[in-house]
């Protein structure tokens, strides 16, 4: 894998803008150990939101966890993804949308660079971090941050049932397709 989760906090560590965040996180929670999925954010949060097949770089299909990336993309308060199936593909395509003032930014996975997705693993577990500061810092924002993640959630429910109902969908037109 490209992305290496522990590699990445020692690179936050040695940027001063960054290395309070990792500070911290770790006057809260401890050091940080193990993997994204060791961590606390990922285990009462992250870890909730199902992931799904979608269609990927075939150049670098091997290179990252695409299940984690969606996990991330879809418990992130600053972006959307979507599932668009309007392709000819046996997958979906996962639409990222990213609002940044009155721009928006919409980007395909699978036309995205490496070095694009590495940057994505780094801002989504940044922001996962600093939510999870926030939650231990400040009584206010711990509600206004757990009620944005039960929304969150919720959001995805819909949009991960909504792609697997046209799935469904389309498996039982194509069996009803080969029977005739």
């Amino acid at each position: 894998m490209l992305f290496d989760f522990q590699s990445y906090v020692a690179e936050l560590r040695e940027k001063d803008e960054k290395k309070e965040t990792v500070e911290k996180y770790e006057k809260f929670f401890g050091t940080i150990q193990g993997d994204i999925k060791d961590q606390l954010w990922y285990k009462e949060y992250v870890s909730k939101f199902s992931p799904m097949s979608y269609l990927v770089p075939e150049e670098i299909k091997d290179d990252f966890d695409w299940d984690m990336l969606i996990q991330l993309v879809a418990a992130s308060f600053s972006s959307d993804g979507v599932f668009d199936s309007q392709n000819e593909k046996p997958q979906p395509d996962f639409v990222i949308s990213v609002q940044s003032g009155d721009q928006v930014v919409v980007k395909k996975v699978s036309e995205l660079w490496g070095f694009q997705i590495l940057r994505l693993f780094e801002i989504y577990i940044e922001e996962q971090m600093n939510l999870q500061i926030l939650i231990e810092e400040d009584e206010k924002e711990k509600e206004a941050i757990l009620a944005q993640r039960e929304s969150r959630l919720n959001r995805w429910k819909l949009v991960y049932n909504q792609e697997e109902t046209h799935v469904a969908s389309q498996k039982a037109e194509a069996e009803k397709e080969e029977k005739l």
